[in-house]
């Protein structure tokens, strides 16, 4: 299967000087968000994944154990469990 993306070939990532996979995606929470994640992982829940739009600030996106919902950790540290956001599978 052949790739068209001259991108997908030199591994080239848009953002410029961002890796496209953080090391730490906890360095993007801050401390009310650390908190609350502490507090779900206790019942499952863990980080997902970190979406970092540019001039915005960082969306991090937590899910259950098996992966079958997704909610938001919003930056004062409630949960939204009914976020306006597409999960690509």
């Amino acid at each position: 299967m052949a790739m068209s993306s001259p991108q997908a070939h030199t591994g080239h990532e848009r953002r410029r000087g961002m890796s496209p996979i953080p090391i730490n995606l906890r360095e993007f929470l801050n401390d009310e968000q650390r908190r609350t994640l502490r507090q779900v992982e206790g019942f499952g829940w863990q980080l997902a994944f970190v979406r970092r739009p540019l001039f915005q600030d960082p969306t991090v996106v937590i899910r259950n154990a098996d992966a079958s919902s997704f909610s938001v950790l919003e930056l004062d540290g409630s949960i939204n469990a009914e976020p306006d956001i597409i999960i690509r599978h």
